[in-house]
């Protein structure tokens, strides 16, 4: 089976060609710089920029796959969650493009994806897998069943790893997207010289929290430099030497990872999994993948091509979706940025 996949829920425009458990294409199309100077994703520029390359980046898929329409047997979309914006634009290209081809259509849970990422990799997960995806947007530990059913384990209740990884990146002044300008700058950093603080969700929660954590990088950061930087319009207002940049970094990073590890070890031993996947941005992150490597060698960590947002990922998912004949149609198809199912 082919499927042509696309993905559109925040600022990637993305489209693949996937063959069974195979990739044949996937084009990403990134607007990291358009919003870098933002320091962060504008919706409504997101979802301009869609409209503008969708269309190329999806003939491009096919042509890098050596393909066809004729050959194409379903054309599978993000559905949701994400920004609606950029979901409609992809959603309403995907159904156009139903109606005209006479293709059949597959709405997928962009979440979800991520953990179905593993499957285009030699080394495939087992059912029923532990999904830890970690992003901008997300962060969750999930159980995916045979049947594609999922139990959510934990969630963060504020802001996501990815998000508050950002958010510190702009404290420190390190740019956007956050994630790898910490990780580079923790690098030549002490991570011990700062003590900011996991927070306890109770001993049987495997929710996650992360707001308190940015907060203690603010707050520490007022008082080095007695600005509050809390204040967007102070932020150019005060200057940390490269020193403490680094060692914040290092810092914050450390007990970022120690809280995604904390969680995925205890949710292990609690439901014994037959494997474990992370996927998702922050699953590029060095030191997450070394931490987990660990004290749990088996985790399968998605490579990062196919971490961060792309339609392969998309692909994935539809294809199983597909064994299980779970298609929609173009009239009960719809974008949703706060979905829930799959």
């Amino acid at each position: 089976m082919n499927i042509l996949a696309i993905e559109s829920s925040c600022d990637e425009t993305a489209a693949a060609i996937i063959e069974d458990e195979s990739i044949r294409s996937n084009v990403i199309s990134s607007q990291a710089e358009i919003h870098a100077q933002y320091g962060g994703v504008v919706p409504e520029v997101a979802a301009r920029s869609h409209i503008e390359v969708i269309l190329p980046v999806i003939e491009q898929s096919i042509k890098e796959a050596g393909t066809n329409w004729d050959e194409i047997d379903a054309i599978a979309v993000t559905k949701g969650p994400g920004l609606l914006g950029s979901l409609l634009i992809g959603v309403m290209s995907a159904k156009t493009l139903a109606l005209i081809k006479n293709k059949p259509l597959i709405g997928v849970n962009h979440i979800w994806a991520h953990g179905f990422a593993a499957f285009l990799t030699d080394n495939k997960p087992e059912f029923p897998f532990l999904a830890l995806t970690v992003s901008g947007g997300h962060t969750t530990l999930s159980l995916y069943q045979q049947d594609l059913t999922r139990k959510v384990l934990g969630e963060t209740l504020d802001d996501a790893a990815g998000e508050a990884f950002d958010k510190v990146a702009k404290l420190l002044k390190l740019g956007y997207p956050g994630g790898p300008a910490i990780s580079k700058a923790a690098m030549s950093g002490d991570d011990s010289k700062y003590k900011f603080p996991i927070a306890n969700m109770g001993k049987d929660s495997l929710d996650f929290s992360f707001s308190g954590l940015k907060t203690a990088v603010l707050r520490q950061i007022q008082q080095i430099t007695g600005v509050n930087p809390g204040d967007v319009s102070l932020v150019k207002s005060y200057d940390l030497n490269d020193k403490t940049v680094a060692d914040m970094a290092a810092s914050f990073q450390k007990a970022a990872v120690s809280a995604l590890v904390k969680n995925t070890i205890k949710a292990n031993a609690r439901y014994k999994p037959k494997s474990i996947v992370v996927g998702g941005g922050v699953a590029c992150n060095q030191l997450l993948r070394e931490e987990m490597h660990k004290v749990l060698p088996q985790a399968i960590f998605v490579p990062p091509v196919l971490c961060t947002d792309n339609a392969a990922m998309i692909g994935s998912l539809a294809i199983k979706m597909a064994q299980q004949d779970l298609y929609t149609t173009v009239n009960s198809l719809s974008a949703n940025s706060s979905l829930e199912d799959i």
